[in-house]
């Protein structure tokens, strides 16, 4: 296991994707990638927990060199062409499914990196020299046991492992404006997850039918809103809290990123 003295705990965050462009052109989203992955500690493996990997059952990747995956349709040549060359982390991949009982989450050969994943990856760490495997979203688990899951995970970051979930809060890919107008609904329900993230209210997040009328467009399938569950969900009570972007693309796909350290 590499690193295997380094014992640092690892921030955690939720990093809002958007657009898989962003990962390729110039726009403030980038930009603030590649600024925090130059304050970021080296960690022993690297945990993604991104939109784009649903499966019946919980997985866990344990390739040891995870391919890029391009799980995306309609985009430039330059974009198919990105390739994200980490090694995987089998070891660490074991160890979370060694975190559960029996048969919680199943090991597997059949993914990588998708871009979720590799897309902030190759802002936060450009040389691809940190490990990184994939957690995949159960679609058979409620919001709650999404996050009862995910508690266990916090462990992890003792053991130098950065947790890191990849979205977005708002995603509703049929009300995109390209003028970049955002709609009222967009800005409440961001508003009101920022505010269950300040005062760490976990029933708001849990429960988004609170947040109103707003929920259902600005979750209209949940695979995008997930991976902030788990992020909230191995915070520690010491950890610094912080918003890295928290603007809208395109109208209806929140940018907000939040970082746990």
């Amino acid at each position: 296991m590499k690193n295997k003295e380094n014992t640092t705990r690892m921030p955690a965050m939720f990093i809002g994707h958007g657009n898989p462009m962003n990962a390729i052109t110039e726009n403030p989203y980038r930009e603030a990638w590649l600024a925090l992955g130059k304050t970021l500690p080296k960690p022993n493996a690297i945990l993604c927990i991104s939109a784009h990997w649903q499966t019946h059952g919980t997985q866990v990747c344990v390739v040891e060199k995870p391919k890029t995956i391009h799980d995306f349709g309609g985009f430039p040549a330059e974009l198919f062409a990105q390739q994200y060359p980490a090694p995987g982390a089998p070891e660490y991949a074991k160890m979370v499914r060694d975190l559960f009982p029996a048969n919680t989450i199943t090991t597997s050969q059949d993914w990588g990196l998708d871009h979720g994943a590799w897309s902030i990856l190759q802002s936060l760490f450009p040389e691809a020299d940190a490990p990184a495997f994939q957690l995949s979203l159960n679609v058979n688990l409620a919001f709650a046991e999404h996050f009862a899951l995910a508690k266990q995970l916090a462990s992890l970051r003792e053991r130098s492992v950065m947790i890191i979930g990849s979205g977005n809060i708002v995603h509703n890919l049929a009300r995109l404006n390209m003028q970049g107008t955002t709609p009222d609904w967009a800005t409440n329900f961001d508003t009101y997850i920022k505010n269950a993230l300040e005062i760490s209210d976990e029933a708001a997040l849990l429960d988004i039918t609170h947040a109103g009328d707003s929920a259902k467009l600005a979750v209209p399938t949940d695979e995008h809103y997930l991976p902030l569950l788990y992020i909230a969900a191995v915070r520690h009570q010491d950890d610094h809290m912080q918003f890295l972007t928290d603007s809208f693309d395109l109208g209806s796909l929140s940018m907000r990123s939040v970082i746990y350290k």
